[in-house]
């Protein structure tokens, strides 16, 4: 299994930026998919959900209004597009399952939001 994350960069504030992650050796279309992003001595923490079985979502309060996750199953890939970035927005955003198996992280793409 390998998760292929790009999309990431550098923006100024109240910039947009969309994520993929282009997922090989299982299939998204069934499985709760997720976003994740760490900021240097910090833990990993959940972002963004989407599930699987009727397409609800969740997202953690500091990104909901402005993050939104699809997916595209014939692509096997999941985005995140992201809107009215804010410096701390800025972290590593990884995608992996929810709950994540911890063999699935890719490299993650790195997020730089200034002010």
């Amino acid at each position: 299994v390998q998760m292929v994350e790009s999309g990431g960069g550098m923006v100024q504030a109240g910039g947009s930026l969309r994520l993929s992650c282009a997922a090989s050796g299982l299939t998204i279309w069934y499985l709760t998919m997720a976003w994740y992003r760490q900021t240097p001595g910090q833990e990993r923490t959940l972002v963004a959900r989407l599930r699987w079985m009727d397409n609800s979502t969740f997202y953690i309060d500091s990104v909901k209004g402005r993050f939104t996750i699809t997916k595209d199953n014939a692509r096997n890939t999941i985005y995140l597009q992201m809107t009215s970035l804010k410096p701390e927005d800025t972290a590593i955003y990884y995608c992996n399952e929810d709950p994540h198996d911890a063999g699935y992280w890719g490299r993650g793409t790195q997020v730089t939001v200034s002010s």
